[in-house]
């Protein structure tokens, strides 16, 4: 049995924090119902990249039921208000207010289902001056100073996944499981808002609380604030090699079993990370020269040797071949489509992961769980 087998997810959601919190969800068992326009989650559109379907869509909305309604319609209204009426979560990354706008109370929501637990997904929460903004991946990335300590020296750069919406599906995932847990001990539910300028805000709490004494991060590209050497060296062969030397000790061990300079080990330019850091330009040019003399195989072996923490500069060729990726693959309207697996592996249990829908494709409901709704139609749900 799975873990969360026997409870009903419903979710007002589209994009990408929402349906990564629900997947997760579905992943575990539970019964997510996915409310769409009935043109469906405009993530649908994003790309063509799995089996000519969106590659957003296919990996977050797998094993979900979906239900095309529209929520300016009177009685798809009151379909949604039935299935909320039974489910044990409802999620929801409406625009703020947007809910209350088409007849959804929370509070009331609550007082008649007592066990729901409520999860609303917003930019910036809902109050204060930016409250009624839209917000996405990229902006809360710019709005948070995300951008401003990621990318080399000359410019500010974008995190390469939409890192902002996957921390807030993360932290949403995290925050249900736990009212869950209470529920199961008070018998209560949960009124959760979660706003994604929060969630980045408080993951900028390291750079924040150094700037705020006087040691504002700079960009550094692949390198470590805080700790050197930690970054990328080119090997004789011109493969690029990281590196992460976390301790003094290892700094000794790199000095005398990489890079053929034993003295520098306990030279006081370098025999600290403080040192280090303070003398970076010198620490980077010492390894970089040993780094230099061997070809990728040879360091491979000696920063082993050594215990030397170390990754390749991969790209996504690279990963696509890479002997640790594990893969799922999950069936779509287009067909089966392979992608990487969930993190989460569980000792002795076998996971399946159910099929990708269509708009408004519902597979066969559990034993014992109500019917969906049929014949929804309408022109879709707004929101943000």
């Amino acid at each position: 049995m799975l873990p969360l087998e026997g409870l009903t997810v419903v979710a007002v959601e589209q994009a990408v924090s929402a349906p990564f919190c629900t997947s997760r969800l579905a992943d575990a068992g539970a019964r997510v119902i996915k409310v769409e326009r009935p043109e469906g989650d405009f993530a649908r559109g994003y790309d063509t990249a799995a089996a000519g379907q969106s590659s957003y869509f296919v990996w977050l909305n797998r094993g979900k039921e979906s239900l095309a309604l529209d929520l300016r319609d009177a009685d798809d209204r009151g379909r949604l208000a039935d299935l909320v009426a039974g489910a044990d979560v409802l999620v929801q990354n409406l625009k703020p207010g947007a809910l209350e706008r088409l007849g959804f109370d929370r509070d009331e929501l609550r007082r008649s289902n007592s066990g729901l637990i409520l999860c609303s997904i917003t930019g910036y929460g809902e109050e204060g001056p930016m409250a009624d903004r839209k917000a996405y991946d990229l902006l809360i990335q710019a709005e948070s100073g995300l951008a401003s300590i990621t990318g080399g020296p000359s410019e500010p750069s974008r995190v390469g996944v939409s890192i902002v919406d996957i921390a807030t599906g993360a932290t949403a995932h995290a925050a249900i499981l736990e009212a869950l847990v209470r529920r199961g001990v008070t018998g209560e539910g949960a009124d959760i808002r979660i706003s994604m300028f929060d969630v980045m805000a408080d993951w900028l709490t390291v750079p924040l609380l150094n700037h705020e004494n006087g040691r504002s991060p700079a960009r550094l590209g692949l390198a470590h604030p805080s700790i050197a050497p930690y970054s990328v060296f080119s090997a004789g062969d011109g493969s690029q090699v990281l590196i992460s030397v976390q301790s003094d000790r290892e700094w000794r061990a790199l000095c005398g079993k990489v890079l053929d300079a034993p003295g520098a080990g306990s030279d006081p330019r370098f025999a600290t990370n403080v040192a280090r850091v303070r003398n970076r330009g010198e620490t980077d040019a010492l390894v970089a020269d040993g780094f230099a003399r061997h070809d990728s195989a040879e360091l491979t072996e000696l920063l082993s040797e050594a215990g030397i923490a170390f990754g390749m500069l991969n790209d996504m060729s690279d990963l696509s071949a890479h002997p640790h990726l594990r893969r799922i693959t999950v069936e779509t309207p287009n067909g089966p489509v392979s992608h990487p697996a969930p993190a989460a592996r569980f000792v002795g249990e076998v996971r399946e992961f159910g099929s990708v829908p269509a708009i408004g494709g519902n597979r066969i409901p559990p034993a014992g769980a109500p019917p969906l709704p049929a014949d929804a139609s309408g022109d879709g749900i707004g929101g943000r």
